[in-house]
């Protein structure tokens, strides 16, 4: 699927490579072999009730001193029950993180077919937001809590972040006339621009700012630089 460089968000959740509805199912698919639940509607149903459980008690408590039994209370599903998911919080968070992963690295395969270099970081941009809007509680955790797991993991959200900006950094490079500046901090400035969106969500929700407010601002600053800074 491709998307042309303007759109909207409604268009965006009509082509988004994971949503609230596919996310469990795309889960299970992906850790099958772990899963030890074969009833599907139950097994996606109990998913749901995982994570969602997972991202309140990580608010609430903190990721670090959440435990399984803190999630069993929470969930309603047995310790045997959860066991049949998870081995334990350091499997949870790998899969917070493979879903991050996972979405974010769909994102430039959507405007591969978008001539203008500036054209496609926009895109880009613009499907950030949107993408983080969707599935805000994921990119919150992982922006937030990996610092607290093991150091595997913590590597691993280190990468996924640098993919991003190694994406971006790559396509402001292709921009014509170059941009002034170091391509890749430009792109660490556009990375900070839109996870403002989603670590700071409350902020915006108060001034009553909707995610086409946002992108379209984002988008504007962005290019009002990169589109008329010649190196």
């Amino acid at each position: 699927m491709t998307l042309p460089a303007q759109f909207d968000f409604q268009r965006f959740q009509q082509m988004t490579p994971l949503d609230g509805a596919n996310i469990w199912a795309y889960l299970l698919d992906r850790y099958a072999e772990r899963i030890g639940v074969k009833r599907r509607k139950p097994a996606l149903e109990n998913l749901e009730k995982i994570f969602n459980a997972t991202f309140r008690l990580a608010n609430d408590v903190g990721f670090r001193a959440m435990t399984l039994r803190d999630l069993s209370r929470e969930t309603g599903i047995s310790m045997g029950g959860l066991y049949g998911y998870i081995d334990g919080k350091d499997q949870l968070a790998e899969m917070i993180e493979q879903v991050v992963r996972h979405a974010t690295t769909e994102i430039p395969r959507m405007f591969a077919g978008v001539d203008s270099a500036l054209d496609r970081l926009e895109g880009m941009i613009r499907a950030s937001i949107y993408l983080s809007e969707i599935l805000q509680p994921w990119f919150y955790f992982v922006y937030m809590d990996s610092r607290v797991l093991a150091a595997e993991q913590r590597q691993v959200a280190k990468e996924s972040e640098l993919y991003v900006q190694t994406v971006v950094a790559a396509t402001i490079e292709q921009i014509a006339p170059r941009p002034a500046g170091d391509a890749t901090l430009l792109a660490a400035h556009c990375l900070a621009l839109f996870q403002d969106w989603y670590v700071k969500r409350w902020k915006y929700r108060a001034a009553k700012i909707s995610p086409d407010d946002f992108a379209d601002s984002t988008v504007r600053f962005v290019r009002g630089y990169l589109g008329h800074s010649a190196a």
